[in-house]
């Protein structure tokens, strides 16, 4: 949503017969009231348009000139954020909704592979990411999960949310999957580059380690890519976000395609990232979350999506582990 609007006006003029001097001097000072009350329209616009940006003033401001942040996310994550008649909606499009009003400025999202989310940030292709994207130590600090090397500058994150990994099998369960222990030799598909993944691939070493078969993973670039896999049993489970594996449970195939086993997994917080060299961008964000968890926008928003037991009382800077 944009900060401000244009107010457009017509001026009607009469065309009256030229009878005399006074008239025709009559007329030139009725187009110049007209004149002045337009501009005073637009002032009053312009005021208004300030008072309903309460927080306009903290963003950079090459942002606020542009009135548009440039979302960076992976528009294929049901419930956060999907496609729906063209339009990302989700709970991170009603969010940045919500922010966007305490800021002045519309959040535009730009669909991408999540994997590469981060370096599209840092390569300034966008000015944040939305993505369901976890809060964690080594995004902050630019650590390759896997390697163990640093691979990048990391970024900053204002957390919003908290979700854990949950596992997702096939309805009715046939394989008997109740925990990650029951991962071991056997195949599990889930989306590259998500903490589903460093989850599952940290469960493979402790399978082989207590003497067990390691789980064969196979990954995708989009969830809906490995909950295909598991739908045809090509795989026994997949990974991924509880808020996403519960929406996938209850509307996949009318409910009859999946269901939600165990307990959540390493529950944490979802953060918007923002390049750590954008500090007066992510100060800006985190003081227009706190303005819509006390507004009570953020609380409706959660209700909506049916998402309550992942909400914050407090939008934290770099609060993942």
């Amino acid at each position: 949503m944009t900060a401000s609007s244009t107010r457009r006006t017509t001026a009607a003029h009469s065309r009256l017969a030229a009878v005399g001097a006074i008239a025709v001097a009559g007329a030139l000072i009725l187009t110049g009231c007209g004149d002045q009350t337009d501009k005073s329209s637009d002032s009053s616009t312009s005021d208004s348009s300030a008072s309903s940006a309460p927080l306009a003033s903290k963003l950079p401001a090459d942002i606020r000139k542009a009135g548009v942040i440039k979302v960076g996310s992976d528009i294929a994550y049901p419930p956060v954020e999907f496609m729906q008649s063209g339009k990302a909606v989700g709970i991170d499009p009603d969010v940045a909704d919500a922010l966007g009003k305490q800021l002045g400025v519309k959040f535009d999202f730009q669909n991408g592979k999540f994997a590469q989310l981060i370096v599209g940030l840092q390569s300034n292709r966008f000015n944040v990411i939305m993505s369901a994207m976890n809060d964690t130590k080594d995004r902050q600090s630019g650590i390759d999960s896997d390697s163990g090397k640093k691979v990048g500058n990391g970024i900053d994150f204002v957390d919003y949310f908290t979700a854990g990994t949950s596992i997702l099998v096939q309805k009715g369960n046939p394989k008997g999957i109740k925990s990650l222990d029951d991962l071991c030799g056997k195949t599990v598909a889930l989306q590259q580059g998500t903490t589903s993944e460093g989850i599952a691939q940290k469960q493979s070493k402790k399978c082989t380690k207590d003497g067990k078969k390691a789980i064969s993973l196979q990954t995708f670039d989009t969830d809906p890519e490995a909950l295909l896999r598991l739908k045809q049993g090509a795989s026994v489970a997949d990974l991924n976000d509880f808020p996403v594996a519960a929406y996938n449970a209850k509307t996949s195939g009318g409910g009859n395609d999946f269901e939600v086993v165990g307990e959540q997994i390493e529950a944490g917080p979802y953060g918007i990232g923002v390049s750590k060299e954008n500090t007066q961008l992510r100060d800006a964000l985190q003081a227009a979350m706190n303005a819509i968890i006390k507004n009570g926008e953020y609380t409706k928003i959660m209700e909506k999506w049916n998402v309550t037991d992942g909400a914050v009382t407090e939008a934290k800077i770099n609060g993942g582990s």
